[in-house]
């Protein structure tokens, strides 16, 4: 005998309602999270907590590897159902330049920092403002261009004009590794990269093997940075190398941006019932422990319990080195200027005598041209 319609729908009802007790209730989104290299911390050590918190609360995402934060801010452009991770300097960067703030939505900010580091062979650069102070002099080596690494360095371009914005011998790597490489070949050479701070990290001890000085990047300029209220950077002590049985772990203090989460704008979604999804995706991700966010046995879980913020009066010291060294190099500098305008004036001066004499030379002797 064959069941009416409200018999399956009753027996549909009890299905779902079992299915429910069980743990199997429908997967309410399927998507994906963009992160960055297979190896990379974004892909291989954060993404996998977040999948799996989400697939405990009905969402069925993947991590999906792609070039790093720039590629993920233009994967959920294109589609704002998409989770990325980003940097947050980077993000904010971006979205200046897509002249549209409005097409994404901000979900975490909290879950950990990214550091910021600047290598030479020079050992003589022990601070941020020494460097911005000669800028225009030096070679820069940079990640390859679409990296994170060159987000921030246009960033602090941007913030910094007169200083590491007059940078212009600017090239770029095809790793982060081959740009250290070619960094720790001269004194005039320096490269920049963006990363968790471990400092069992083979790239540190690529630094430390070859002779390498990690010059600390932090200026008041850069602290002072904010996007929608919330600040970019934040002044952190990290390790650069590892601690041994007779000799403590060598530390730093840099600028860090924290690692961000984000998704596309609800509002951009046109499906009534796609964007509810989208709304309870981003209050879901709201609402969980800080804890399911981070991995749980990793170096950089341990460098989370042993860290400790900086005080303000400690910061304050490693900005005034900076300041200090930008006002030591300000009369050099100025004085460079000044020699530069009247160069330039005195080659336009030249110029004109040599445009004066090419037209007289064109000229008849009575005074009509040939």
């Amino acid at each position: 005998m064959m069941a009416t319609a409200n018999g399956v729908d009753a027996m549909l009802v009890r299905v779902l309602a079992a299915a429910a007790l069980l743990g199997l209730a429908p997967i309410a989104v399927a998507g994906q999270i963009n992160t960055g290299g297979e190896t990379g911390a974004y892909h291989a050590t954060f993404c996998p907590p977040l999948a799996e918190a989400l697939h405990k609360n009905k969402f069925d995402f993947t991590c999906t590897a792609s070039d790093g934060s720039l590629e993920n801010i233009q994967r959920a452009a294109g589609d704002p159902t998409q989770i990325g991770f980003s940097q947050l300097d980077a993000f904010s960067l971006q979205s200046e330049d897509l002249g549209a703030p409005n097409l994404f939505t901000r979900v975490r900010s909290d879950i950990a920092r990214e550091c910021v580091f600047m290598v030479t062979r020079n050992r003589g650069i022990t601070n941020f403002g020494e460097v911005a102070s000669v800028a225009q002099q030096l070679r820069f080596v940079l990640p390859p261009a679409k990296s994170g690494s060159v987000a921030t360095f246009r960033v602090l371009q941007r913030i910094d004009p007169q200083g590491l914005g007059m940078a212009r011998n600017i090239t770029y790597a095809s790793t982060v590794d081959d740009a250290i490489n070619e960094a720790l070949k001269s004194d005039d050479t320096f490269t920049l990269f963006v990363q968790f701070p471990d400092p069992n990290n083979e790239r540190f001890k690529l630094i430390a093997k070859q002779g390498g000085n990690i010059v600390p990047v932090i200026d008041r300029a850069i602290l002072r940075q904010e996007a929608d209220g919330e600040k970019i950077y934040f002044a952190d002590e990290t390790e650069i190398t590892p601690a041994k049985w007779t000799k403590s772990a060598a530390k730093i203090v840099t600028s860090c941006t924290p690692m961000l989460l984000f998704t596309g704008a609800s509002d951009r979604i046109a499906d009534a019932s796609a964007r509810k999804d989208q709304d309870d995706l981003v209050r879901t991700i709201r609402a969980l422990p800080l804890a399911d966010l981070r991995p749980k046995e990793s170096v950089l879980a341990a460098l989370w319990r042993r860290g400790a913020a900086l005080s303000a009066q400690g910061v304050e010291k490693l900005l005034a080195l900076s300041d200090k060294a930008r006002e030591q190099a300000k009369p050099t500098l100025d004085a460079a200027m000044k020699k530069a305008q009247e160069m330039s004036a005195e080659a336009q001066k030249q110029a004109k005598g040599l445009l004066d004499k090419a037209q007289k030379a064109t000229k008849t002797g009575d005074g009509t041209s040939n």
